[in-house]
């Protein structure tokens, strides 16, 4: 399977020098004694969630450290898992799709619910398809976003990019890039064929998107990960690129980057990311003090404006203190109050969640995606 991030937060990190200083948390986590558990915290998590901008404050509250191992993808997080000694992470962070496999394995705990702000969440993130088993709770989401289309906004006319057809414009041939992952691609052109759910389709609606994608493969002038999306995007290779949101783009705009991320009139896909204490960790009660306050509003902040990658939060609450600490940068992503934002967006039933394939295996999603690239 080819995931979400591959080599591509790594290489972007690498290049804004996010991980400046960390190279050693690449490698394996050295062993931990008990005598150290309240005394650091050990996060298995994508590149840029135990940088000093996310805990530094937490570290000083406590007097403790975080540590984490980056990995690259959701295969990659189950597979250190698997071959980590029990006890090795204490907190998880996982993509929303991967939280019933983590469960299904028996890597993390059951949480309390009434020790997180639950009640503080916009209702939709309350009780997350998948976090839950019944009335069980075994993931905190912390955080989200949404692919849709990015584009140059000094190259492409923003009339151009109401619908997924922009990418099939004549202006665009060669112009046009996928973010190299299957799953947010594929995504796309089945909610531009009009599936309501777009990882649950049939055999037929199944072969209709692969015959649909097909047909984008002579406008494609280049498969990217996240370095080279960025790159061709900031210098004008790529007009227009499938498959990501403004967890890039947003990083590019600081940098005063002319790109853009709208949801075209078919819709656009959730990518959600959210906290499980591992089975056996070492300081457990340290890890849901971390996620309580990571979910607070002042790091649910922190966690909107994370230097690695943006992201929207979940807790109402931390729309509010960003709306009075940062008005910009909640315009910007629109976390606004008192107007139309993300949540209309949520509730129009225009954002459907991202998942794993329901009725084809991922294998012949990444099979044909091969296919497509060889074309």
């Amino acid at each position: 399977m080819k995931n979400r991030i591959d080599l591509s937060r790594r290489t972007f990190l690498k290049t804004t020098g996010i991980l400046a200083g960390t190279a050693a948390l690449s490698g394996l986590l050295p062993s931990r004694s008990f005598a150290a558990a309240e005394k650091e915290l050990v996060i298995l998590a994508w590149a840029g969630h135990a940088e000093p901008d996310i805990v530094a404050d937490f570290e000083r509250q406590y007097g403790v450290k975080v540590r984490a191992k980056y990995y690259t993808g959701g295969d990659n997080m189950l597979g250190l898992i698997s071959q980590s000694p029990p006890g090795t992470f204490d907190l998880i962070l996982s993509d929303a799709e991967y939280v019933q496999q983590l469960n299904a394995a028996e890597y993390i705990e059951p949480l309390d619910p009434a020790d997180y702000p639950f009640d503080d969440f916009y209702p939709e993130f309350q009780h997350f398809p998948g976090h839950w088993q019944g009335d069980t709770l075994y993931s905190v989401l912390i955080r989200f976003g949404f692919l849709g289309i990015a584009y140059n906004t000094q190259l492409v006319p923003e009339t151009k990019v109401q619908s997924y057809d922009v990418f099939w414009d004549e202006s665009l041939k060669g112009k046009v890039g996928h973010f190299d992952w299957h799953l947010p691609n594929l995504g796309q052109i089945s909610l531009m064929n009009g599936n309501a759910r777009p990882y649950d389709i049939d055999a037929a609606h199944w072969q209709r998107v692969q015959q649909k994608m097909m047909s984008l493969r002579p406008q494609i002038g280049g498969f990217f990960d996240y370095g080279g999306t960025f790159s061709s995007l900031k210098n004008g290779q790529i007009h227009a690129m499938c498959g990501i949101g403004d967890w890039i783009t947003g990083v590019l705009q600081r940098a005063g980057a002319p790109v853009k991320t709208v949801l075209p009139k078919e819709g656009g896909l959730q990518w959600t990311e959210s906290y499980c204490i591992a089975r056996k960790a070492h300081s457990p009660e340290l890890a849901k003090k971390f996620i309580q306050y990571i979910t607070s509003p002042e790091g649910q902040v922190k966690s909107a404006k994370m230097a690695a990658y943006p992201a929207l939060i979940p807790n109402k609450k931390g729309w509010e203190l960003l709306n009075r600490t940062d008005p910009a940068e909640a315009r910007r992503q629109g976390m606004v109050l008192g107007e139309r934002n993300v949540m209309d967006d949520i509730r129009d039933g225009r954002i459907k969640y991202r998942e794993l394939p329901v009725r084809q295996s991922l294998d012949e999603w990444n099979d044909f995606w091969s296919q497509y690239k060889g074309a």
